[in-house]
């Protein structure tokens, strides 16, 4: 699977690892940055890691910033995606069972490693279960893009 990547600087040691994850397990990965901690702005990151998936560059995405939160509202900002902010597995599974979701955001702050790990996986491992929930994110793409 094509996995698109990002983060600001307080999500960068969280991506680099969840990178590394991913490659190892044979995924190809396209790091929008950074390629340090120095301190950048969420958006720009949020916004180019999602703009891989909605161009289908990427089939998935994983960003990363201190809470997840503005990274989140900076891909659900691009027209097309559905990026959950998550924080257990269960979230995950449910973001790509009930939301199909194409993306998913991360804390660094408030997720350790190990958890962001199985996070990610689930994210990966689960399939959209369609049905009832179809029409719902039919909705979902309707909606406007950038506002």
């Amino acid at each position: 699977m094509i996995i698109s990547i990002g983060s600001d600087h307080a999500g960068f040691l969280h991506k680099e690892a969840l990178k590394h994850m991913l490659e190892d397990a044979g995924h190809t990965v396209i790091d929008v940055g950074p390629d340090t901690d120095d301190r950048v702005d969420y958006p720009d990151y949020g916004v180019a890691a999602a703009q891989l998936v909605a161009n289908g560059q990427a089939q998935r995405g994983v960003v990363v910033c201190g809470s997840g939160i503005g990274i989140s509202i900076a891909a659900n900002k691009v027209h097309g995606i559905r990026c959950a902010n998550v924080t257990s597995v269960e979230m995950a599974q449910l973001a790509r069972a009930h939301n199909d979701a194409n993306m998913i955001a991360l804390g660094e702050r408030l997720t350790p490693i190990d958890v962001a790990k199985n996070i990610v996986q689930a994210f990966l491992d689960t399939p959209f279960e369609g049905g009832r929930h179809a029409q719902r994110v039919d909705k979902l793409n309707q909606l406007g893009g950038r506002s």
